[in-house]
């Protein structure tokens, strides 16, 4: 099976709920978050809403938005 390219679209008729989208998540300077890649690390900065600075001991990574693989400890 593939994945149809357009997203559905929902009518306000109808019966079944439209799935709600998560909030973006948000990080601070100071804030200990774990990477799928790269492992554990500290946010050392900030791009609003476009990237956060890491630094993960060994490396320093700039990680984009929407921080799929990143998650807050």
């Amino acid at each position: 099976m593939t994945k149809p390219s357009a997203p559905k679209r929902y009518l306000p008729t109808s019966p079944f709920k439209v799935p709600v989208a998560p909030p973006p998540k948000q990080f601070a300077v100071g804030d200990q978050v774990t990477h799928d890649m790269y492992g554990l690390g500290r946010v050392i900065g900030i791009e609003d809403g476009i990237a956060a600075l890491v630094d993960f001991g060994s490396a320093r990574e700039r990680i984009l938005s929407p921080y799929a693989k990143m998650s807050k400890l």
